[in-house]
């Protein structure tokens, strides 16, 4: 219930507005989500005044191509084994066997587009390939996980003058074809 709370927070937002602001997000839908510029919007942490962590949601330099306006599903969320408090993104996750099972499960990879060109890009970005991942991970986890060397997390903004892989499109080959519904 409290989630159908904020989404409709979220698109009274947005309508109110015409736009999607990253930095006008609640922070329970920050994470995965894409403002109307396309950039992907990224939650970080801040202390406050008194000494504790904060969330705020801050709109980073990553554009998803042919993506804007788009807050994640709760569907997607579960069924890709991600979390919405996830500060930064870290190749990391990749190497979990668990996480890359839902990554690659029918019901994430066929069905959440926005998460798997996430990881898709994130997994360029290591030298591997997400297809073949996703392969080798259905026959053997071992030699799938030998794929990725981590680098560690990857946090706060990617200057828009980087051609890294996150800012590129997924080749022709991409693991999802189909456009995900925007907001």
């Amino acid at each position: 219930m409290k989630s159908i709370t904020i989404i409709a927070f979220a698109l009274f937002l947005q309508e109110a507005l015409g736009v999607l602001v990253c930095e006008e997000m609640p922070v329970g839908l920050c994470s995965f989500s894409i403002a109307s510029s396309g950039k992907r919007c990224l939650l970080e942490t801040y202390a406050s005044n008194y000494g504790t962590m904060n969330f705020q949601c801050k709109t980073s330099e990553v554009v998803a191509i042919n993506l804007h306006d788009y807050i994640e599903a709760d569907e997607c969320v579960i069924a890709c084994g991600i979390d919405r408090k996830s500060v930064g993104i870290s190749s990391d996750s990749l190497l979990d066997s668990q996480f890359t099972a839902k990554l690659c499960s029918p019901q994430c990879y066929q069905n959440c587009p926005n998460i798997v060109d996430l990881y898709y890009n994130l997994a360029l970005g290591e030298g591997a390939f997400l297809p073949d991942l996703c392969k080798s991970q259905q026959t053997s986890s071992r030699r799938s996980m030998a794929q990725i060397q981590s680098s560690g997390a990857a946090f706060g903004p990617i200057a828009s003058t980087a051609a890294g892989p996150m800012s590129a499109a997924a080749p022709s080959s991409s693991p999802v074809d189909c456009a995900p519904t925007p907001m």
